[in-house]
């Protein structure tokens, strides 16, 4: 099959020919309809990522149908169309068992512990623990992305903060991530701000739900929480940064009001300071959210099909194989156009 591939990390990927993969007992192989362009890979190929072992195969948040299926596997079948959590759990160890698969202490990651998606064919394990269907109604753009960043921002903020209607939720950043979490606080009936340094990122932000942006280029931290507290009278009841940095995630933090939660998504290359005066001072809780599991999946779709969330409003790219290498260098230079990419293997 042909995949992106790097024996090197920050060296220019290619595009290669590589074997088939196959399923373990427990497990399914999956041939790729499309798979998501997401900083987590280009943080994995600078090296950032102590799982990832050379050579190795990008890719993580993928749709696909089933190509085959081991053993062992009694849910599933080929044929399938399918997609899965970017956390393959084990369904056995004390936190799957306790229904927190998504930190199962086995955990499997396609695109970090093994070979992902950027390729025509991915493997992944535990598949009835780990495989969602997906409606053949569903766009494939919005299918694509369900498994990380549309998964990652739905559950931090329904589940992690708990969002109510009518809470003010400040975003800070404005990629893919960032623009799910927007869409998703909007359908959750939070009112939103988004800030960002691209207006082009939050004009997308703007169309997927925002009531107020805020472009950070021209402006001190200070005064962005200050024009934050400003538009929601006394700061947001609910914060999350996505992209992770130690500066926004400041801003992420002091923007909230009283009492204000705050979920960090974005991952970060060090490990950063937090403003822990301000989270003493107004009783703030900070919190990590990572990911979502299958059994979660549910209640995400529910929203997808009825037409309150459109991941496929977010599509603004679509590209092949052969051009990902260029996009994955881009992407690490802070040069990617605004909205997601995704990738389709079949696109020549």
């Amino acid at each position: 099959m042909r995949a992106v591939y790097y024996d090197s990390f920050l060296r220019e990927p290619t595009v290669e020919e590589v074997p088939d993969p196959v399923p373990t007992p427990d497990g399914a192989v999956i041939a790729v309809e499309a798979t998501g362009l997401c900083r987590s890979d280009i943080h994995a190929w600078e090296g950032h990522d102590d799982g990832v072992s050379l050579p190795h195969v990008p890719g993580h948040e993928f749709v696909g149908r089933i190509v085959s299926v081991g053993s062992a596997v009694s849910r599933f079948r080929p044929g399938q169309r399918v997609t899965v959590p970017f956390v393959c759990a084990c369904g056995t160890c004390a936190e799957c068992r306790a229904g927190h698969a998504q930190v199962c202490r086995n955990q499997t990651q396609p695109g970090f512990t093994h070979w992902g998606s950027y390729a025509e064919r991915v493997a992944i394990t535990s598949a009835d623990v780990n495989l969602i269907e997906v409606p053949e109604s569903l766009d494939v753009g919005a299918a694509a992305i369900l498994g990380c960043r549309f998964a990652t921002s739905y559950r931090a903020l329904a589940t992690q903060a708990a969002v109510r209607e009518g809470e003010w939720v400040i975003v800070v950043g404005c990629g893919g991530v960032g623009l799910s979490a927007v869409m998703i606080g909007a359908a959750l009936g939070a009112r939103v701000v988004a800030v960002d340094i691209s207006g082009a990122a939050l004009d997308v932000a703007e169309a997927a739900g925002a009531e107020h942006t805020v472009n950070s280029t021209a402006l001190s931290d200070t005064e962005v929480i200050e024009r934050v507290k400003e538009l929601t009278g006394d700061g947001a009841q609910v914060s999350l940064e996505a992209i992770g940095r130690e500066h926004t995630t400041g801003i992420a933090i002091r923007s909230l009001a009283r009492r204000g939660r705050h979920v960090q998504v974005g991952l970060f290359a060090q490990p950063p300071r937090i403003p822990m005066a301000d989270v003493i001072a107004g009783e703030l809780t900070v919190m990590g959210s990572h990911g979502m599991s299958a059994a979660e999946y549910p209640g995400m779709l529910e929203l997808v099909a009825s037409g309150r969330l459109r991941p496929q409003d977010l599509v603004t790219r679509t590209i092949g194989l052969d051009e990902v290498p260029a996009a994955m260098l881009a992407m690490s230079q802070g040069q990617s156009p605004a909205g997601v990419t995704i990738i389709r293997p079949d696109a020549r």
